[in-house]
């Protein structure tokens, strides 16, 4: 689950700043904590992720879960659809953006293409002609692009209320929060209502993928954070990363036999 599905869309600019500060500090100031040979580099905060992880999953699970249920009982699967479809057309007018300023210009083309039909002839999103067109998705955020410009991701962090993310995507937030549309509708009533619909409906989509990961993972937390790291890896890298060291290759490379 990421960043962008516990929520991260609803905090106000100055708590997106702290956050930010937040993961900094603790990056300097915890990379010591996880020690022992099962320690994942990728995660020096582990012992505060977890704790992280706990309280994230408590509150899912006391508030998000129930509601996402209910909602998914009783709202029609056809108004689901064109709810998300209708979000979905706000991920691509920001994705083009971060196309462009990625420099894909076939990726941008897609994405305003996409936008430019959905909104038009899609009832303003609601329905997602681009796609019967074959117009196809290409999301992006500016974490990736800051990744595709050569910053490195940095340690993993779960941040409160946020859930898994990285340094680097962490950094990014007060960006994708300036970039959402939503965010910037002035009126606060209709604004915290889509804010609130949003993070309903999308929170609903992992319902039937939640039990898979209960039953087939023996720890929920790693699953989670290996599943995460994978997934945002393939992102920055359009499907493609480049080969990755192990620690023993990386071991060798430092200290050659003779």
């Amino acid at each position: 689950m990421s960043a962008r599905f516990f929520g991260g869309e609803w905090i106000e600019s100055g708590w997106a700043n702290r956050l930010c500060l937040l993961a900094l500090l603790l990056c300097l100031g915890l990379t010591g904590c996880a020690t022992g040979p099962n320690a994942n580099p990728a995660d020096p905060l582990e012992p505060f992720n977890r704790s992280m992880f706990k309280f994230n999953d408590a509150v899912d699970q006391a508030v998000l879960k129930p509601v996402a249920t209910v909602y998914q009982d009783v709202t029609p699967k056809l108004v689901r659809q064109g709810i998300g479809n209708f979000f979905g057309n706000l991920v691509d007018a920001w994705s083009f953006v971060n196309n462009v300023l990625q420099l894909k210009a076939e990726a941008a083309a897609s994405s305003l293409m996409r936008v430019s039909f959905n909104t038009i002839f899609g009832l303003g999103g609601i329905l997602d002609v681009a796609t019967e067109l074959k117009l196809e998705r290409f999301t992006e955020d500016f974490g990736q692009t800051l990744g595709h410009w050569g910053v490195g991701a940095g340690p993993y962090v779960v941040l409160p209320l946020l859930g898994p993310t990285t340094l680097r995507d962490t950094v990014a937030l007060p960006v994708d929060f300036k970039g959402d549309a939503v965010t910037q509708i002035n009126d606060i009533p209709v604004r915290n209502t889509l804010l609130a619909t949003r993070l309903v409906d999308q929170r609903a989509v992992f319902l039937g993928a939640e039990s898979v990961i209960e039953e087939g993972a023996l720890d929920k937390y790693s699953f989670i954070r290996d599943s995460f790291l994978q997934r945002r890896r393939n992102m920055v890298f359009d499907g493609d990363p480049p080969d990755e060291e192990s620690p023993e290759e990386a071991e060798q490379v430092a200290s050659p036999s003779k």
